[in-house]
């Protein structure tokens, strides 16, 4: 295996001026950094690890070997990036400030809300609405369930279910994205009035989804999971898992923008919950402002996940609300610029007040003397 180079962000700041400019903005979000470590590993483990503030970095990165050296600039410039806004037809979508997706499954078994919206295209209206309502910037739809041990859905099926709720959120006017793995459902919602797709299998399911999200124009959520075929949750085996999910990740942007999707076209989400232990979740989570070195924009799905239950004495999935807001802050606190959930007007009213800290946080010092 090749050495691989990662910058991690270790330290953070409230406002740039804080550190006296000696940090940056992360992705474009409304989080600052003021200290990385430089992490390189060979196969599969790490051998050197150095810390190194922002003014010292730019040095730190030319002394190291030419092709170290190469993989870390790209990602510092990556980690500055400034996303463009999503176009979601008359909406758009701004990812210079975090923005919230609710979730709308139209299935019999998904794990927190399955069958309560199934076959009842006025209940799945009124809910979407009532997201939309509470602050949602998109309403994600979803027809197949893929929790752990689900069943596999007939693509006949997951079309009659998802189709009539998006023509419907369309013409409220409503942003969506698709939540499938399938092309032919891709383009069905697509024509019916959806905006985005989210393929929790990243693209990997069907061979065609590849060559129709490339001609489709579409925004793209790749979301990483390690099984191959029906079971996303299958060969769940990692040496390191957040630097894993991180190359997993690497591999199919790059994947993606070979067959012809456009860079700016790719949110990357690295699958919390999917084949991954309580444990792996919460590393993953401690480390997702590594996830900006990659250069798209960072939707995390954490709302209700199991690993808030094991945390909490076994709560059922639906007396989770505030494990999902901890676990939304944390994200926030990282720069996310997308959050995928349930409650949606608890984690608004969440980040209102976040977003309140922050924009005290920039003119804390203005009246400081220079």
């Amino acid at each position: 295996m090749t050495a691989r180079l990662y910058l991690r962000p270790i330290a953070f700041a409230d406002s740039p001026q804080s550190e006296h400019g000696e940090a940056v903005r992360l992705g474009g979000s409304m989080v600052w950094a003021s200290r990385f470590a430089i992490v390189v590993r060979e196969t599969g483990k790490v051998v050197s690890r150095e810390r190194v503030a922002v003014p010292d970095l730019p040095r730190a990165l030319a002394g190291l070997p030419e092709a170290l050296a190469a993989q870390g600039e790209a990602q510092w410039a990556a980690l500055r990036k400034v996303h463009a806004p999503l176009a979601c037809g008359s909406r758009t979508i701004r990812l210079d400030q975090p923005q919230i997706m609710g979730i709308l499954n139209v299935t019999p078994d998904s794990f927190s809300d399955g069958g309560q919206f199934l076959d009842d295209p006025d209940a799945a209206h009124a809910h979407g609405a009532a997201m939309l309502e509470a602050g949602a910037a998109i309403v994600d739809v979803g027809g197949e369930s893929t929790r752990p041990g689900a069943a596999a859905v007939w693509e006949g099926d997951e079309l009659s279910r998802v189709v009539p709720v998006v023509e419907r959120l369309a013409a409220m006017g409503a942003a969506i994205s698709i939540d499938t793995r399938r092309p032919a459902v891709m383009e069905a919602a697509l024509a019916a009035g959806a905006h985005i797709i989210n393929d929790v299998s990243a693209l990997r399911h069907d061979p065609r989804s590849l060559e129709f999200v490339a001609a489709s124009d579409a925004p793209v959520i790749l979301m990483h999971a390690p099984g191959e075929g029906e079971d996303l949750h299958a060969d769940a085996r990692y040496d390191d898992v957040v630097l894993d999910v991180f190359d997993w990740l690497a591999d199919r942007r790059d994947a993606a923008i070979a067959a012809g999707i456009a860079p700016e076209r790719i949110l990357l989400d690295p699958g919390i919950g999917f084949g991954k232990s309580i444990a792996s979740n919460l590393a993953l989570m401690n480390a997702l402002p590594l996830f900006h070195a990659l250069g798209q924009p960072l939707l995390v799905g954490a709302s209700r996940k199991r690993m808030i239950g094991a945390l909490s004495h076994e709560a059922p999935a639906h007396r989770r609300v505030g494990g999902s807001l901890a676990l939304a802050i944390k994200a926030l606190d990282a720069g996310v610029h997308m959050l995928r959930v349930h409650d949606v007007f608890e984690t608004v009213q969440a980040l209102h007040v976040w977003r309140g800290l922050r924009d005290a946080a920039l003119t804390d010092f203005a009246q400081l003397p220079a």
